[in-house]
């Protein structure tokens, strides 16, 4: 493999696991927020956030072994996902409903630009697998913005 080669293959390698950072903390994020919402759309938002946090999990697998099996190393710790994530922390559990359906939304968009790179870096890479599976995960990115964005309109 050229040098050329060797470097888009570690580019596709961060992006990957950037977004397994990217998904697993968005996961928790959501369950934090499944967890303490409160209010006249509890069950609605509960439902909601839960199942959104059930679709993040479900691809985690999926994008790690992506990276294992084109010869790479994937996250290994919390600290290695806290490291390299695009998704802050909320610790705040007095989040109005409202403040925590656009913190989720805005975590879902960062999370999209984190796929975007990965769709960019992959076709870089020749990896027509990995560009054409991550098809489906913006997809899903882009559902969970929309149903957010909708859920925010008053």
């Amino acid at each position: 493999m050229t040098a050329q080669g060797d470097n888009s293959k570690q580019a596709l390698f961060a992006a990957l696991n950037g977004s397994v950072a990217d998904h697993l903390a968005l996961y928790v994020k959501t369950k934090n927020f499944h967890w303490h919402m409160a209010g006249p759309r509890f069950r609605d938002l509960h439902l909601l956030f839960d199942e959104q946090a059930a679709q993040l999990i479900g691809v985690v697998d999926a994008i790690a072994e992506r990276v294992r099996k084109q010869g790479g190393e994937t996250q290994t710790s919390i600290g290695s996902i806290g490291r390299t994530t695009r998704i802050a922390d909320q610790d705040d559990t007095s989040l109005s409903s409202d403040q925590m359906i656009a913190e989720l939304r805005d975590a879902n968009r960062k999370l999209h630009e984190g796929l975007l790179d990965v769709k960019a870096t992959s076709e870089e890479a020749g990896d027509h697998a990995t560009n054409g599976i991550v098809d489906d995960w913006i997809d899903q990115a882009e559902e969970r913005i929309w149903f957010l964005s909708q859920t925010l309109k008053g």
